[in-house]
């Protein structure tokens, strides 16, 4: 059942009227009146047939202006790195006792994990640890390099992953309510961009349905 604040937020919308993104970003600021610093997200219906790999969407984007959430990063990286790598500003270290720990009991204490190619065959035992929870380096986010202190700057400064979920649609975080109109406007049509720009070339009709 929604509450009643819901209810009174989803009267100020009108569900058959296209909103520019002024104004859609001046509703969202309008009615974020909770206690806390309501988190902003864009969420995306798109053209495409999850079901064939050729179409499933996977990319980056760094927001201008960031998510407004700090990100606790691990970086696993071999001893020569480690240096570099904390000089960057990464929250853990992921050395081959981490992985085993990971693995025996589950827990994740970091939002972004980044690993250098050397790395990612001791990474494998824990995948599927790993794995469900979209945690996993992958070259695809910009997550796996040899250059470490770039991959953790550009997680801690705004970059955000994005993939399609089974049913064709996008989420992600573009901001929090605290962030100006201006900012947020900025991080929405960054992000729009990046989706375009991500459209794979099998995907036929219109791509951002909703």
């Amino acid at each position: 059942m929604a509450s009643k604040r819901f209810t009174a937020i989803m009267k100020t919308v009108d569900p058959k009227k296209a909103y520019s993104l002024a104004d859609a970003v001046a509703l969202i600021k309008a009615s974020a009146t909770a206690k806390f610093d309501e988190t902003v997200e864009l969420h995306m219906r798109l053209g495409i047939d999850p079901r064939q790999s050729d179409q499933l969407i996977r990319s980056t984007v760094s927001l201008p202006h960031g998510t407004g959430k700090t990100k606790r990063v691990i970086a696993f990286v071999e001893g020569a790195q480690e240096a570099a790598a904390k000089e960057a500003g990464a929250d853990l270290i992921g050395n081959e006792e981490m992985i085993d720990e990971i693995v025996k009991t589950g827990k994740i204490d970091f939002d972004v994990a980044v690993a250098t190619p050397a790395m990612m065959p001791k990474l494998a035992k824990a995948a599927r640890v790993l794995g469900p929870k979209g945690l996993m380096p992958n070259p695809k986010t910009d997550t796996v390099s040899n250059n470490v202190a770039k991959m953790i700057t550009e997680q801690k400064g705004g970059k955000v992953t994005f993939k399609n979920d089974n049913t064709s649609n996008l989420h992600m975080i573009v901001g929090k309510a605290s962030f100006t109109a201006e900012k947020l406007a900025d991080n929405v049509r960054v992000s729009i961009e990046a989706i375009r720009k991500a459209k794979p070339a099998s995907s036929k009709g219109i791509f951002m349905r909703s």
